[in-house]
Parts: structure tokens; C-alpha cells; sequence
């Protein structure tokens, strides 16, 4: 995703001379390009992530877009009252790129996991909040962040991530996108669970099981209308993030309680545990309970609920 993110960065500052980018001494093997094709638009503020914020809104404040780039927790957690005070009560055109989101960097410790970040950016005013699911989301994410004038995060996976849609996509802010049809439950991802959630929807499709997928790369505005149709059209959704409390699932919870339909609701998400140990982001997601056999069994057993609650239902007496 960061590959993407930079190389459409660059072809719209090609067009845009006020897009500036700001990072934190890092993205090496990754932001050269931007650095070398614009070098007076390209800062990096050393291992100062107040600072570079500070810069990133000191320049937006001259009219400039300014995406502001570091690792996982980096650009979030150190700097978060600038970004409140500074960015957000200001309503600037500075724009947040979180490299690693998730346990992307799941070898480094719990220092550089992303699991908080989904929920502390979502309660900052005027703030858009972003997880693609893919580069092509990326690309899209990042022309809609030069476009919108306000604060934006942009929770990016780290390298790597399979390309889910087979052409560029056309993206509105707040938007899902529908991956899958289906009508026997409703899966939700944000961010990088994107492809485990389509191969967990492919295995349980040979069990003959129709299940929806939808993408949900911006949590904040979220895609209201497509989570009703889910409600009204399937009996059953679960939610797959990698993130703790907070994010897709509480957000989806709301919009559930707030509409006074009753269906089953099951979230798949990080616990509150601080992860304590070392791995590949593969091994940290599975034994964290996100594998693609945990989704699968966490449809199961959603199925099974909704089959037990009919069959509950059919059995009742019928009120005289």
C-alpha cells in the first residue's frame, strides 16, 4: 500500500504545486522519489514527530496540502495534541499517513503496533479517517485526501498487500465498496483484513454458504446506508478489523442499536491485552484470533446462532 500511496502522491504534486510532504526520518527505500522529482516540497523533520506536525500545519495554514508520514504509532500517539490543537481545531489541510498499521510491524513489540489508533483518530473533530483495504484503495484514498480540504488519516498497511480489485476504483468519501454478494450473512473489514476476509468468504462459499463482503476503507464519515442494507438484507454481520475496541466494531454496533433492528452481531477484533509478544504479522494475527480459519468459524457460529434464534422463534406459542 505504501508503494501505491507514493507513486499516486507523486503524479497528482506533478499537477499540484501546493502538495508538500513532511516525514519523520524514515520511508527510506520509499519516499525518494517524491524527495528527488520535488525537492523543495519534500521535508524531513527528523525524529520530531511534534515538530513535524507543528511544520505540516504552519504550511497549511499558507494554503499548502500537506500529508505528514511516519511509523504506526509514530505520527498518532506522540504527537496527539498537536494534532488536536493545532490540526483539528483548525480544520487544516494536513493530511496523517500511518505507515504499518495494525501488527504490520509485529517483530518490533508492541511499541510499533498500530491497534489504538483507528479509535483515537475517530474522536478528533473534523478529522476523516481512512484504512484501505489495498493499493488500489490507496490510490483512490490519496486522490480523495488531495481533494478534501480538511484532516485526514490514512491508516496504510506496510508492503506487500495483494491487489483485491482488479482495476482502479472510482471512491467517494464515506463510501464501502460491495467485494462479494451474498445474503446468508454480511462480513465488514476495514483496512489491510481486506484478502483474509475474501479467503475466508471463498472457502465457506464451497460449503455452499452466500456470504456478502464489504470493504469499508473510511470509518469516519462511515457508510451508514450499506451497514442498514446488511441489517434489512442479511440476518447476520460480523465485523473483522486489526484493531482493538474502538474501531469498525463499536462503530457498527452504534449504527445497529441507533436503527432498533434486531440481528446478530458478532465483532472480530484485537482484545485489550497489550500483544507482549514478537512475530510476522501472519503469526500475530492468528494468534490473536484472526486467522482466515477464525473468520470462518466465527461465520459458523453466527449461522448457527441465527439458525438456533429462528427455530427459538418457530417453537414460541402464539400469543392468544
Amino acid at each position: 500500500m505504501r508503494t501505491a500511496f507514493i507513486q499516486e502522491l507523486c503524479g497528482l504534486a506533478e499537477k499540484d504545486e501546493r502538495i508538500w510532504l513532511v516525514c519523520g526520518d524514515l520511508g527510506y527505500s520509499v519516499l525518494e522519489d517524491f524527495a528527488d522529482r520535488f525537492p523543495d516540497r519534500y521535508l524531513n523533520a527528523g525524529v520530531a514527530e511534534q515538530n513535524m506536525t507543528g511544520i505540516a500545519a504552519g504550511l497549511a495554514l499558507m494554503g499548502k496540502t500537506v500529508f505528514i508520514y511516519s511509523i504506526a504509532n509514530f505520527p498518532v500517539m506522540r504527537c496527539l495534541e498537536q494534532i488536536r490543537n493545532d490540526v483539528c481545531y483548525h480544520n487544516l489541510n494536513v493530511k496523517i499517513v500511518a505507515v504499518g498499521g495494525g501488527l504490520a510491524y509485529g517483530s518490533h513489540g508492541y511499541t510499533h503496533h498500530a491497534v489504538e489508533d483507528l479509535a483515537v483518530m475517530a474522536a478528533m473533530p473534523n478529522m476523516t479517517v481512512a484504512a484501505p483495504g489495498d493499493p488500489q484503495e490507496a490510490r483512490a484514498i490519496t486522490r480523495l485526501a488531495c481533494e478534501d480540504p480538511g484532516p485526514m488519516y490514512l491508516r496504510l498497511g506496510k508492503a506487500g498487500e495483494p491487489a483485491l480489485h482488479a482495476t482502479p476504483i472510482d471512491l467517494k468519501v464515506g463510501c464501502s465498496i460491495q467485494v462479494r454478494s451474498g445474503n446468508d450473512l454480511t462480513i465488514i473489514s476495514t483496512g489491510g483484513m481486506l484478502a483474509s476476509v475474501l479467503a475466508a468468504a471463498d472457502q465457506l462459499r464451497t460449503q455452499g454458504k452466500s456470504i456478502r463482503v464489504l470493504s469499508m476503507p473510511f470509518l469516519v464519515p462511515i457508510d451508514e446506508k450499506a451497514v442498514l442494507a446488511a441489517i434489512w438484507e442479511t440476518p447476520a454481520i460480523l465485523t473483522v478489523e486489526e484493531h482493538g475496541c474502538g474501531g469498525l466494531g463499536s462503530m457498527v454496533a452504534e449504527i445497529i442499536a441507533r436503527s432498533g433492528e434486531a440481528t446478530c452481531f458478532a465483532p472480530l477484533r484485537l482484545g485489550r491485552t497489550p500483544i507482549k509478544v514478537a512475530g510476522t504479522q501472519d503469526q500475530l494475527r492468528t494468534g490473536q484470533g484472526l486467522g482466515v480459519g477464525d473468520i470462518v468459524r466465527s461465520v459458523e457460529r453466527a449461522m448457527q446462532h441465527v439458525s438456533s434464534r429462528m427455530a427459538s422463534r418457530k417453537r414460541m406459542p402464539l400469543c392468544p
